[in-house]
């Protein structure tokens, strides 16, 4: 289970009750691109070991955006993720989670979709999404992102939201990075916006192939693994580029660097929002590079819309998949680390302050669910 630290309403306590034994977690307190040292990833292990649970796998180990942009203090920001995976191998983590999106993390237009059992979920809707980086943003040149069509149906939409309900969108769309309550600002999101005015796809990936060269042969010296998170959603979001969306592009990335140290956080959620995804073949053709699993299952509504479902119950065949990774496990003989992702909210945890997407009814459920799916398919195998 991911916790978020000693300020993660959701307790150790709590997670190791649930059933989990290992902890994903990450030092957000540290700034983005300093050290992280031993003394303070020991410092957290001890906390995790005290409630009998261990932390298993690093999420995330963030990239500065210096280094995304291949400007400013870039170097010297790898020189110190170097250090950091050096430090964390030092303490027996090994698997360092990450991604190479622009400014944002994942993005949701409605963090509260009402579900028929009055459960919540988080939601993606593109004419939303067009309303606020048009209309309230008012990104310069945005417009010239989107169609008439496009731009009238987000204006239509936008045109039935009370303004607390678009002082709420503009709050959704720029909630912080995880681990951090704090959200961006109209002013600060268009200056980074900025930094990012002519870096393109093939620049941004050319980026990332530099920084996997520097760091992948450290992972491969202290035997860890970096797990690549696909972007959430996988298609460009306030005209920035993104990397890490397709098969197609996780091919040329594993190509650039063949190290198998370089792979991939395999999360069912991102990658199937885009339907031209193949999960299956995925597994089937990066297989040795798949080191740690976000199984989470979205629907889509339509071709502008998709939201959360339940973990067994969506667009991804959850039983499928988790067969075909029982079974690459059983051939690599390496039991790889999940999680659940993403868990509904539910009327007992409405009073508990969380991070959207992480309460922990609904991760609960979503561990057992797919543990036991797990359990049925070795059995049925014979495993």
């Amino acid at each position: 289970m991911r916790w978020f630290g000693p300020n993660d309403n959701v307790s150790l306590i709590d997670i190791k009750q649930a059933g989990a034994t290992g902890i994903v977690t990450a030092l957000h307190q540290i700034p983005v691109g300093d050290i992280w040292t031993i003394a303070d990833i020991k410092e957290r292990q001890e906390i995790i070991r005290n409630y009998g649970l261990e932390w298993n796998v690093v999420e995330s180990l963030p990239v500065h955006e210096e280094i995304k942009r291949a400007s400013g203090n870039y170097l010297q920001y790898i020189e110190n993720y170097k250090i950091s995976l050096r430090n964390l191998a030092e303490c027996g983590i090994k698997i360092i989670t990450y991604n190479f999106m622009p400014i944002l993390d994942w993005v949701r237009t409605d963090h509260n979709f009402i579900n028929e059992d009055g459960s919540k979920a988080l939601l993606y809707n593109q004419d939303a999404f067009t309303y606020f980086d048009v209309f309230l943003l008012k990104r310069p040149n945005a417009e010239n992102d989107y169609s008439e069509v496009q731009k009238q149906n987000a204006l239509n939409f936008g045109n039935k939201l009370s303004e607390p309900e678009k002082a709420l969108l503009f709050k959704n769309v720029l909630l912080g990075l995880p681990g951090s309550t704090i959200n961006f600002t109209a002013e600060q999101i268009l200056s980074v916006l900025d930094n990012y005015m002519n870096i393109d796809n093939q620049k941004l990936r050319e980026n990332l192939i530099y920084f996997l060269s520097e760091v992948a042969p450290v992972a491969e010296e202290t035997r860890s693994k970096l797990a690549l998170h696909p972007d959430d959603p996988p298609f460009s979001v306030l005209g920035l580029p993104r990397i890490v969306s397709t098969e197609a592009d996780l091919k040329a990335i594993f190509n650039a660097v063949p190290s198998t140290a370089n792979g991939l956080c395999y999360c069912t959620g991102s990658l199937s929002a885009d339907p031209k995804n193949n999960l299956e073949k995925i597994i089937d053709d990066f297989g040795d590079r798949i080191h740690f699993l976000h199984l989470r299952n979205t629907i889509r509504e339509s071709e502008t819309i998709f939201r959360e479902s339940e973990h067994l119950n969506g667009d991804v065949n959850m039983e499928v998949i988790v067969e075909k990774l029982v079974l690459l496990m059983n051939k690599t003989k390496i039991s790889l680390p999940m999680r659940p992702d993403h868990g509904f909210l539910h009327s007992v945890d409405e009073t508990t302050e969380t991070y959207p997407g992480y309460s922990l009814t609904g991760r609960l459920k979503g561990l057992a669910e797919l543990r036991g799916l797990e359990i049925g398919i070795a059995y049925k195998l014979n495993l």
